[in-house]
């Protein structure tokens, strides 16, 4: 099957990026810059990133929340129209994640559900709507001088605050814009229809927003101690165990995957995401092993912080491992001496921005 294009792939080809499969799409993994310099400017300044690849499916009507609020994680009722909530849909056998989800509660009766690239199909199964990714673009703009820069082309879309989610018009068109974002950064992210994105896209260059890849944004949200699904969420893996229970509405009478995901709460969970900070440059993989005093884990994602200037990670380790434990990690049959830390490893505009 060919990989789908978003309506900024020509635009990306211009600007030099190299282009890479990824959720079933050719996206930008970085500009001729680099991936470090465009995860410091982001840091520091602002970048924006193509992230139309992300699913969106639309729910309207009077059912609507009510569907929302029974088979999603979180609770709907903390929230209210204009507002966005991060919540997970679950495997109703084993609540393992199927998906993390951004809900952009855009007006009284219509929601936008965000899932991730290779899960729109699925979250369209459980939950129905209609999948309006074809339709529009999604730009989202990040980094300490983000909103200045965006001000320059939309004052309104520059104002939308955290979590918050309004219509707005950027260059001309009708946009949805959500103050949200995936780099432990301030920012917003703009979905625009497909014919007026490379507009938009353009005018933020102008103003000075630096174009990044998934690269960065992956660099970033590490370091921001995100997880990503198929990494730190996905098959076997629940809420719980990702360290993720504030994402649980407990209050909630029930939803999809509520009593397996009690159960393992009354019993204890086996292994719990913890951060790691390894020595030196060379960071941890993937599936490398990491051997702890109280038995082992496995790394689920590891790189070069660019901010910290050494290796960090995220592993499943068993419960009794302690923050400032000292660990070893097997690479590849070499031993990469590290030691357990809170998350996030670095919080926002902690480069000195």
């Amino acid at each position: 099957m060919p990989l789908r294009q978003t309506a900024l792939h020509s635009t990306h080809l211009a600007l030099d990026a190299k282009m890479v499969p990824f959720g079933g799409w050719d996206m930008p993994v970085s500009y001729p810059r680099g991936t470090i310099e465009e995860h410091m400017t982001c840091r520091r300044f602002a970048v924006m990133f193509d992230v139309s690849h992300l699913g969106t499916v639309r729910l309207e009507g009077a059912g609507s929340f009510g569907l929302l609020q029974a088979v999603l994680t979180n609770d709907l009722t903390k929230v209210a129209p204009g507002r966005a909530q991060y919540t997970h849909l679950l495997d109703p056998d084993d609540a393992s994640v199927i998906d993390d989800i951004i809900v952009w509660w855009v007006e009284d009766e219509v929601f936008d559900v965000m899932p991730n690239a290779s899960n729109t199909e699925r979250v369209v199964r459980y939950l129905g709507g209609f999948d309006t990714t074809a339709t529009r673009s999604v730009i989202a703009v990040q980094g300490p001088a983000a909103r200045n820069m965006v001000a320059h082309v939309s004052p309104q879309a520059a104002a939308v605050g955290r979590f918050l989610v309004e219509r707005v018009e950027v260059c001309g068109a009708s946009c949805v814009v959500a103050g949200t974002g995936y780099t432990g950064e301030d920012g917003i992210e703009i979905a625009v229809p497909n014919d007026h994105a490379s507009v938009v896209w353009d005018a933020l260059m102008a103003a000075g927003v630096v174009p990044a890849g998934l690269g960065a944004r992956d660099t970033l949200r590490l370091e921001a101690g995100l997880p990503l699904h198929g990494f730190e969420l996905g098959a076997g893996i629940t809420p719980l165990q990702a360290n993720l229970n504030w994402v649980v509405g407990w209050k909630k009478r029930d939803f999809q995957g509520r009593a397996p995901l009690l159960a393992e709460k009354e019993r204890g969970v086996e292994r719990v995401l913890r951060g790691i900070s390894t020595e030196g440059r060379r960071p941890s993989r993937e599936g490398s092993v990491v051997h702890t005093a109280q038995g082992d884990g496995v790394v689920t994602s590891g790189n070069f912080s660019p901010v910290l200037g050494h290796g960090i990670a995220m592993a499943f380790l068993p419960p009794p491992v302690v923050e400032g434990e000292v660990v070893q990690i097997d690479v590849r049959g070499a031993a990469l001496a590290g030691r357990v830390v809170a998350l996030p490893f670095v919080r926002k505009s902690a480069s000195g921005a």
